[in-house]
């Protein structure tokens, strides 16, 4: 049997979220375990606005990666329904280096604008995992979610720079895209693939950055990295 959206031969939609609003920095400006952090106020109220939009999608699964703010945020949306929680641990964020030059400067240059370079040869996230091999670590892994059979609609919480990621692979434009795919806090993407015969053969966008809590973005004039640059110190 070949599972499908209605009317569709194979087609599966992906809810792709970004979890809520955290905070990285402690209030005198002290860098915190990024494992560790869990949803703001703000966060929270970003998760049960989405449950609220979400509160009739029929999902068959649903999964975090694992750390504490994605799981929140999956468990926040789906508000008690029973439906299996997974984890999924090779989509966690692009993993963060230790800065031979910690100025303010480098930090900005790296951690606010550096996926602007992620297509240059070479390039790493602020000293640390190379893009091309995170690229190659979520995209290999969303392939597989994809491929599993048995489901239609699942709920998928993750991070910023593997949404971007996935959705640079989604639409083709590679690693040269991920600056372009903003991600706020607690937004929402739609990804639909056509799975025929054990094959993805084809693959688009619904919806993208959607923010329930600010539809239309008003005073949010910021990127989703200058926010936790900026805001939080």
């Amino acid at each position: 049997m070949t599972h499908g959206l209605p009317g569709t031969n194979g087609r599966r939609r992906i809810y792709l979220m970004r979890h809520g609003e955290v905070r990285y920095f402690t209030a005198d400006g002290k860098p915190v375990n990024p494992h560790d952090v869990r949803l703001t106020e703000a966060g929270e109220a970003q998760a049960r606005a989405m449950g609220a939009l979400l509160a009739d999608v029929p999902f068959d699964r649903a999964a975090h990666t694992g750390l504490p703010r994605t799981r929140q945020t999956a468990e926040t949306v789906l508000n008690g329904r029973e439906v299996p929680l997974a984890l999924v641990g090779g989509l966690r964020e692009i993993r963060v280096g230790k800065l031979v030059d910690p100025s303010r400067e480098r930090v900005e240059a790296e951690f606010v604008y550096g996926m602007e370079r992620a297509a240059e040869p070479g390039a790493r996230f602020a000293d640390g995992e190379a893009y091309v091999n995170f690229q190659a670590r979520v995209t290999a892994v969303f392939r597989n979610l994809l491929l599993q059979p048995d489901w239609t609609r699942m709920l998928l919480v993750a991070h910023d720079g593997t949404n971007r990621t996935l959705l640079s692979w989604v639409t083709g434009a590679g690693l040269a895209g991920l600056g372009a795919f903003e991600q706020d806090p607690g937004c929402l993407n739609i990804i639909d693939a056509d799975v025929i015969d054990g094959r993805i053969v084809r693959r688009m966008v619904k919806a993208l950055n959607l923010t329930p809590t600010n539809y239309n973005k008003r005073d949010n004039h910021l990127t989703s990295m200058e926010q936790v640059f900026f805001w939080d110190r």
